[in-house]
């Protein structure tokens, strides 16, 4: 599988956010484009059970995964210090979106090889191309079908094993002249005891999809099926119990994707999702307290580009969601809602130089819901592109966005005065402003991204904790002022690949209430965070790969332990010369049993080492 973003110089990249390359269309310009690779992590897989499409997030620089049990269990994915309900999850042109919580944003049940990506849209790709997710997106491309395939078992501690399969055919159609017909499918199964006691898991999942491609144009329709079973002590609640939750979720998704006349296209994706969740609040005592909740969405979604001359282009995006909650416990307010989002992006190039450009984007974007006040919101940009005869490039680049959000369904839907999650019937829509300056460096063997930025939340939409009523979460309003800078750098060698990264946070919030002693999410966050990864290939026969990350969370009343925390990733890769197409992996994860609770109140997950072998054809 490859999750490596590419990297487009100088034709557009609209506005070249540090870690975030959005426009996956490009814009085709007089200058010669260059395209460079460049992986956030080193390793591609997760220790713990199969790949989904945020594995080994947790190791990006670009985002923050918060996890219980592991990521691929439950993870909050958060990037630039929002919140796991300001991230949305794209396919295609359309979010992936859960009305009940931001917790099961990533449900996707989709192979990893299935996707290209993910792509992190922060800023004013984030207010084009996001819906319902204020600060960032997390968005994945539909690969083309090529005929191949892998099957992979692997065993390990805690009484780990695994077993998946993944194959691909593609065919030329001799009834249709320049269309390729393909078929691709996959299942994947784990389970094991858990890194720690009660963090046991058993999780499948399988997916198809049929493909019909041209030169210009690409249909998918795709079916997915995941279910999950995993146990974590203290999953949601800080109160000393085992909980469990039982997940099934299904997908189908149809997406047709054209390119047109110069430099246009345009994609459109339509999906129905349906998201079963068992919660029980103590395993060994369910009748104390349970919840079964099913979700149902229904989206139709529209994004592209239109040229109109070398130097005018629109990029637009639009989508409508439709969705609804089926409850026993914790929805009653309302149960269903209909979102609706347009943006438009106008953009105009001016040549400086013969290998200069200057690219100007003013635009807008409009939300509204059938329940909540409609929000029009300003996004602009200006990039620098500079191409060098040297095969050098940089990028500067200021952007300001603004973008809005409704909070979920347990946030403001269920009961406010009991139970162990109470929602807030006041809450209003969220709205965000984000300023930044970005500059990527590109040389022949190196590259540097960089961005200082500085965020504006009101009404942000946090569960917070009082000591005098240690029996809920509260759901609060909270205004919040957030400055950052990020850095990441990326040097190859013959034989090895070096990625460092680092990241800067602090904030500034006002709850306007005094009873609020502790954040589980808006102040969950590292002031400082250091990402080291390496790749190094010795012979043709051994690969070794490391992911380092460390960090210093901010202080938190309800966090045990310490705030600082070393997680590492380490996976040895055999290829022996006897065995065509056949690989050894032997991989370890949090290899110093790291402890730290990356969710204060939650156990932080324990060290896993595994074996697995993959045949692939």
């Amino acid at each position: 599988m490859n999750r490596t973003p590419h990297i487009i110089l100088p034709a557009l990249l609209c506005s070249v956010t540090p870690f975030a390359y959005a426009n996956t269309q490009p814009d085709e310009s007089t200058i010669e484009q260059i395209t460079v690779e460049a992986s956030p992590t080193a390793n591609k897989l997760p220790v713990g059970t199969f790949d989904s499409p945020i594995s080994n997030l947790e190791y990006d620089p670009r985002v923050d995964l918060q996890s219980r049990n592991m990521a691929e269990a439950q993870a909050d994915v958060t990037i630039r210090g929002g919140i796991f309900e300001n991230t949305g999850f794209r396919v295609g042109s359309a979010t992936l979106l859960d009305p009940q919580s931001g917790h099961y944003f990533a449900e996707i049940p989709i192979a990893p090889q299935m996707l290209s990506g993910p792509d992190v849209l922060t800023g004013a790709d984030n207010a084009l191309y996001g819906m319902n997710s204020s600060v960032g997106t997390v968005s994945f491309g539909w690969k083309p079908i090529i005929t191949g395939g892998s099957v992979s078992l692997g065993t390990g501690t805690n009484d780990f094993n695994l077993q998946s399969i993944h194959a691909a055919k593609n065919t030329q159609l001799d009834s249709l002249a320049n269309y390729t017909l393909g078929f691709e499918g996959e299942y994947s199964h784990s389970q094991s005891d858990g890194t720690i006691d009660n963090g046991d898991h058993d999780f499948s999942r399988a997916s198809a999809r049929v493909q019909l491609a041209s030169e210009h144009s690409q249909t998918d329709l795709f079916y997915g099926s995941q279910d999950k079973f995993f146990g974590w002590p203290n999953l949601y609640t800080p109160f000393g119990v085992n909980e469990t939750e039982d997940l099934e979720t299904r997908l189908w998704m149809l997406n047709y994707k054209q390119t047109y006349a110069d430099n246009s296209h345009f994609e459109v994706s339509a999906y129905y999702r349906t998201h079963d969740d068992h919660y029980i609040y103590s395993r060994e005592n369910p009748s104390a307290f349970e919840a079964f909740h099913k979700s149902e969405v229904k989206s139709l979604a529209l994004s592209g580009r239109h040229t109109q001359s070398n130097a005018l282009a629109i990029n637009y995006s639009a989508q409508f969601i439709d969705d609804s909650i089926e409850s026993t416990t914790l929805e009653n307010n309302f149960t269903s809602r209909k979102y609706y989002k347009l943006s438009i992006l106008p953009q105009y190039t001016m040549a400086l130089k013969a290998n200069q450009q200057l690219i100007f984007r003013l635009g807008a974007a409009y939300d509204d819901t059938n329940r909540d006040d409609a929000e029009v919101s300003a996004i602009g940009d200006i990039t620098l592109n500079t191409q060098n005869n040297d095969g050098t490039a940089q990028s500067l680049y200021l952007s300001y966005a603004q973008a809005s959000q409704v909070a979920g369904y347990t946030a403001i839907g269920g009961s406010d005065s009991g139970g162990l999650f109470r929602s807030n019937y006041n809450l209003e829509r969220e709205t965000t402003s984000n300023l930044e300056l970005g500059l990527l460096l590109e040389e022949q063997s190196w590259q540097l991204n960089s961005a200082i930025f500085y965020r504006k939340d009101n009404n942000l939409t946090d569960w917070t904790f009082n000591f005098d009523s240690t029996s809920a979460r509260f759901a609060n309003p909270v205004d919040i002022d957030t400055a950052g800078v990020e850095f990441l750098a990326t040097k190859h060698f013959d034989t090895a690949k070096l990625i460092a990264s680092y990241t800067y946070l602090h904030k500034s919030e006002n709850y306007g209430a005094a009873d609020i002693d502790a954040s589980f999410y808006a102040l969950n966050f590292p002031d400082h965070r250091l990402t080291l990864g390496a790749v190094y290939n010795p012979t043709d026969i051994l690969e070794f790969r490391i992911d380092n990350e460390w960090r210093t969370q901010h202080k938190n009343a309800l966090r045990n332990g310490h705030d600082n925390a070393l997680f590492t990733q380490l996976t040895l890769k055999i290829t022996p010369p006897q065995l065509s197409n056949l690989f050894i992996t032997l991989a370890a994860d949090n290899l110093w049993n790291e402890s730290f609770e990356e969710i204060p109140g939650t156990p932080g997950r324990g060290e896993q080492y595994t074996l697995s072998a993959t045949y692939s054809w």
